[in-house]
Formats: structure tokens, C-alpha cells, sequence
């Protein structure tokens, strides 16, 4: 959960800017589109092994 404390003469502008920030930073944003969609569990597992093997090929092309 993220909060957020206005700051004494602080713009809600400032205050908005810096709440994305935090929003950005504690990965709600990316969670929030992942499950916008209902992914089936096949469909989940492809995608996480071809992130695997992706890794997987980056770090053995980089040693």
C-alpha cells in the first residue's frame, strides 16, 4: 500500500508527480495491467518459461 503525506506548501501537482513515483516504484501500475485481463494458467506458465529461457540465452550469451 502506497501513502502518501502532503508536505507543508507543497503543490498538488508536486504531490500527484511524486504519488506516480511511488505508484510506479512499488510495481502497482504493472500489477494492475496484468490482471486486467484473465490469463489462463497454460497461458501464464508459456509466457514465464519464455522469459526463462530469454534469461536464460542472455546470460549465457553474456559470459
Amino acid at each position: 500500500m502506497v501513502k502518501l503525506r502532503l508536505r507543508e506548501n507543497e503543490n498538488v501537482q508536486d504531490a500527484v508527480r511524486r504519488f506516480r513515483k511511488l505508484v510506479e516504484h512499488a510495481g502497482i501500475k504493472r500489477e494492475m495491467r496484468r490482471r486486467e485481463f484473465y490469463e489462463k494458467p497454460s497461458e501464464e506458465n508459456r509466457r514465464q518459461k519464455r522469459r526463462n529461457e530469454r534469461r536464460s540465452r542472455m546470460n549465457s550469451a553474456s559470459r
